[in-house]
């Protein structure tokens, strides 16, 4: 979950999965691979030298899911996936 400086301190951002997508670019740019190798996070994404962690790739899936429980019309009883 992504970390806040401020009290009440909340992201622009309010579209569909924006929770996971915030998680998921922090955990990305904080990652060895942007920081030593200065790649830009799409190109992080698709490296499997160890530099980025497994968080990463989970939270990848975890926004993956996200966005597609928006197109399943099973979701308007259950809900999104992610948070």
């Amino acid at each position: 979950m992504m970390q806040y400086e401020e009290e009440g301190e909340k992201l622009k951002d309010k579209s569909p999965c924006h929770g996971v997508r915030a998680d998921l670019k922090m955990c990305l740019l904080e990652s060895d691979c942007c920081k030593r190798d200065k790649k830009t996070p799409r190109e992080c994404l698709n490296v499997t030298d160890g530099s980025v962690p497994q968080e990463c790739f989970a939270l990848r899936n975890t926004f993956f899911e996200c966005k597609r429980s928006m197109l399943d019309n099973r979701t308007r009883f259950r809900g999104r996936k992610g948070y």
